[in-house]
């Protein structure tokens, strides 16, 4: 079997027959003196024992675990296209149809509880680190599931924590300074439920956080719920 040879004084490399194994001898190209590397010198490489079932050829018959990155489908984009879609279309539809008081608050709840599946959804996908495993299966609806319930959750400090604070008759009489305020306090408050629920960076869980409230939000005034600075009504 040929042995490898690098000259130390050209550097270059050469093969030679086993048989000059520890002799010496001048180098083919600069002819310097060197001297060839016994048989005892050379490292040997063990490749690693392969215990796994073989087929009659002496293949492998396990399959490497492969990673599955895609998770969110076309299935998942229509679902969550239609679901906007419709929202605009009721909210028109709402806005057409109702009074000075905009439409009635049974249609505000139903319409930010069905928007907060397919927003939570299509936001993970965006948002979610692609250097980790995402979540699959049950485990992945399950999670959309809780997030999308206590987001929808959080209208409910925007509808009564401020008319409590301030004493209003109804949350459309806040300021839109504390309207504001009060936004920022929810983004805060999803984008912790976002970090728990789908252990994402806080800057994500915001991200995460701002799509749903954002869509809700402009569809609501787009509905004609008036959201905040009417006048205040006199308490009799």
């Amino acid at each position: 079997m040929p042995i490898q040879v690098t000259c130390p004084s050209c550097l270059k490399r050469f093969q030679v027959s086993d048989k000059f194994a520890g002799k010496e001898g001048p180098c083919p190209n600069c002819k310097k003196p060197l001297r060839v590397p016994d048989k005892s010198e050379e490292v040997v490489i063990h490749a690693p024992e392969d215990d796994s079932p073989k087929d009659s050829q002496g293949r492998s018959v396990l399959k490497p675990i492969s990673r599955k990155d895609e998770v969110f489908t076309r299935k998942h984009a229509l679902i969550t296209f239609g679901a906007v879609l419709g929202g605009v279309v009721a909210a028109v539809a709402l806005r057409l149809t109702s009074g000075d008081d905009g439409p009635p608050w049974w249609t505000q709840v139903l319409g930010m509880v069905l928007l907060a599946p397919p927003l939570v959804r299509v936001g993970y996908n965006f948002v979610r680190d692609a250097e980790l495993a995402p979540y699959v299966g049950p485990e992945l609806r399950n999670r959309v599931l809780l997030c999308s319930g206590l987001f929808a959750a959080l209208w409910l400090l925007y509808a009564f924590v401020p008319s409590y604070v301030g004493e209003l008759n109804r949350f459309a009489e806040m300021s839109v300074m504390a309207a504001g305020i009060m936004f920022f306090i929810m983004l805060g408050i999803g984008a912790a439920i976002s970090v728990m629920v789908f252990e994402l960076e806080f800057a994500n869980g915001m991200a995460h956080a701002g799509i749903y409230l954002i869509v809700v939000a402009a569809l609501a005034l787009l509905a004609g719920v008036p959201m905040a600075g009417i006048p205040t009504e006199p308490v009799f």
